[in-house]
Parts: structure tokens; sequence; C-alpha cells
């Protein structure tokens, strides 16, 4: 497999080095992506650097994982227009296990030559002295290369300006490189077309301190066809962790991708090969209407992210949200699912004790939950077969106690098809 002939097809290259191509097809290489350690979560946004590191490894070269446990204590100004804040040790230590775990659904970190390895720049980092610092790095670059590039003129020019913490980010995420090309052998690194500055200072300073050849490879940043922000929802981030957000949200984000976005996300954030995808767009601009590659993205990535049975309960939710689905259905959904497919809306609380002898169906939603403005009203739509409890049809002669309870607590009504209403038990 040529690594830079799979990423070209797949759109994922923004700039290269002269020589790295070469340098890919001549021998097995190291190359390293930094990640930031904020969060104790990746999210979507990332998922473009760690696919490249994926066909990297693919195609039977070493992928290093750099967390930055150094500059996360620093802050890096590209793309962003204020400081950030910092991190200590022990939190950045905590983020650094949760993105290896994480990654470990990507990448192979125990398959010999070509295993994945995670390293944090903390640990080269903290026994550095400033003086020393200056004199093994600081010499090797100038201040006016530093302010030459973008992100650091745009910061300059800004009210805010930037710090000189800030200001040296550059320099040692050069050192990263230097160190990783000194004693790990890694020869390039990669990461998000915003980078490229940062990255370029390190084969600065390996030609200048080392007189070492490295290169620099950049993948476009992503974006949606409509302008908007990817990877963002009203309610922030799309993360990688099930507890920030849910399979359910996960599947639908990429569910209700566009269907040119689509396109691209499927070429970017799946490995099914050229002829597959061709076939699956074949497909979809014959029947738009079916969705087959939002399904067929969806589906592979919440596998690749989650796993099959939370696919499968994703997959199963949003059936029921859309008509289809079954009280079997219902029942087996997690609160934490069946909250995310029901967020935003109407609630309403019941007392248990309310229930626990068992109360008509006609009171329950006229008095205990007011859904319907009177019983008559109720009664009429009951007649009319428009009411569902549990996704099950019920007349006037239905009960509601603590035997229909989904996960102990809550029940679900739907009145007409689209007004949804929960009601939890307390």
């Amino acid at each position: 497999m040529n690594f830079i002939e799979e990423l070209r097809w797949r759109g994922m290259i923004h700039d290269m080095t002269p020589g790295t191509e070469e340098q890919m097809l001549k021998e097995m290489t190291s190359a390293y992506i930094g990640y930031d350690p904020t969060s104790d979560s990746l999210h979507i946004g990332n998922l473009a650097s760690i696919m490249m590191l994926v066909h990297l490894q693919r195609a039977g070269h070493k992928p290093f994982v750099l967390v930055g446990g150094a500059t996360g204590m620093i802050g890096d100004p590209s793309g962003k227009s204020e400081e950030r804040n910092l991190l200590d040790e022990k939190t950045l230590r905590h983020n650094q296990d949760a993105i290896q775990k994480q990654l470990t659904k990507f990448l192979d970190f125990d398959c010999g030559d070509s295993s994945a390895e995670m390293v944090n720049n903390y640990d080269w980092m903290k026994g550095f002295s400033f003086l020393n610092f200056l004199r093994e790095v600081g010499k090797h670059i100038t201040v006016n290369y530093m302010i030459a590039k973008d992100s650091v003129k745009k910061r300059m020019d800004s009210g805010s300006g930037i710090s000189f913490t800030e200001f040296t980010y550059q320099l040692v995420q050069g050192y990263d490189f230097c160190w990783l090309y000194e004693h790990k052998n890694v020869r390039l690194q990669m990461g998000g077309s915003d980078q490229w500055g940062n990255i370029v200072t390190g084969t600065e300073l390996i030609r200048r301190k080392l007189s070492g050849d490295a290169f620099a490879l950049t993948c476009p940043l992503i974006t949606k066809a409509d302008g908007g922000k990817f990877g963002k929802t009203e309610s922030g981030n799309v993360w990688l962790d099930p507890k920030k957000t849910t399979p359910y949200q996960f599947y639908q984000f990429w569910l209700n991708s566009s269907d040119s976005d689509a396109s691209e996300y499927i070429k970017k954030f799946t490995l099914l090969s050229r002829e597959e995808i061709g076939n699956l767009q074949k497909q979809h601009d014959e029947a738009p209407h079916l969705r087959t590659l939002q399904k067929a993205l969806a589906e592979d990535i919440t596998v690749r992210v989650h796993s099959k049975e939370e696919l499968q309960a994703a997959m199963d939710a949003s059936e029921i949200l859309f008509g289809k689905g079954t009280s079997e259905t219902l029942m087996k959904l997690s609160e934490e699912t069946l909250l995310s497919v029901f967020e935003g809306v109407p609630q309403f609380n019941v007392a248990k004790a309310e229930i626990a002898k068992s109360v008509n169906i006609v009171d329950f939603l006229a008095e205990q939950t007011q859904i319907f403005a009177s019983k008559g009203e109720a009664r009429r739509m009951l007649k009319e077969g428009g009411v569902q409890v549990n996704k099950t049809k019920v007349d006037e002669a239905f009960m509601v106690n603590e035997h229909i309870l989904s996960n102990g607590k809550y029940i679900l009504i739907q009145k007409g098809k689209k007004n949804y209403y929960l009601v939890k038990v307390l």
C-alpha cells in the first residue's frame, strides 16, 4: 500500500515538504501527530489526523502519538484568538491515559515493528532548564523566522496580542520533533493544515541542529458544505467518549450529514476501498432519498468508535423516534440512550404513588400529566387510535401502572404521529 497515494485519493493531503513521498516509499518510516491533552476525550475534529495514523500503520510504517503534556501547560496560538487555561500534571496524565484508551480502537499498539507508540513531551521537557532551552533550541531559530508565521502574526495584529509563553510554542513543538528524530528515529510529523508553521519549524530545527532531513505533511481542515464548523452541534463538540456524546447522538451526527459532506466524509473517515465507496456513491445517486452514503458512513464510524452493540442500539433508537420502533425495542434502550433520543421533548414528573394502584389512561393523560387539556379531548383521540404508550396503541380501558415503566421510571406517550412526551415516575 502506497501511503501517500492512499491519502491523496482520499483528499487528505494539504501540504507536503519535498521528498516526503520518496521517503515513505524508500523504507519503513516513523511518523507522529501531536494531540492536545486538555480534555480526557478526543472529538471528531481529531478524526482526520487519527485516520492519517491508521493509514500510515496499514502501509507498514510506525505511528507515534504524542500527547502534549508540556505544550498543554503552555497553549498553542494556532487558530485561537486568546490564550487558554493551563492544566496541572495530574490532570494531564489522566487525560493521556483516557486518550490512549480511545486510540486503541484505531491503532495497534502490539504488532511488532510497526506497533503504535505513545509518548508525552512532558517526559523530556520537565527537566529542561530555561537556560539550557535557550542554548540548545533558541539559538537555532531567529525571531524573524518565528514572527513570520501566520498564527503568530494574526495574534500580534489582534487586540489581545500574544504572550511570550505562546510565542515560544513553535520552539517547544519544534524541539519535540527534534527529540523524536534523535531518540526515536521519527522522520515525519503530520497534522492539520493549521499546524504547518509549527511542523516546519521542527524540520528547520532538525536541519540546523542535527544536520538531518525531516519531513512534514498536513491534511486539510474538515469543513461543512454549508459553512458551519465540522464536529460542532448546538450542544458543543461531538466527542468520542460515550459519557460526553452518547452513541445515539454520535450516530445521528453522521446520519444527518448532507449529501456533499457524506461524499467527502466517507473517504476521509472510513477504511472502505475506492471501489466500495464508488459503488455506494452510485447507489446513493440513483436513490438519494435512501441516504445510502450517510447510513454506510454512520454505521462504519459508530462501530469503530463504540461497538456493534452500540450501533444496533442507536439504530433501534432511531426507529423509535421515526415511527417504526416497537415496544420491545423501546424497553431495551438504556436510560442514557432513551434520554438522548427524546432530549427536548416535553417532560412531566409523576409520583410513583399516583400509579401504584393503577390509574386509568384518561385520568393519567388529562390530570396527572396535562398532556391533554381535558378528559374529553383525551377520550376522542384514544377512540381514534391516536395515542400510544411505549410505542403501543391503547384505548380508554388501558391502565397505567408500575409494570409498564421503561428503565423502572419512564413512560413514553405519543399523541398523533409526531408529538412525544416523556413521563418520569419518581
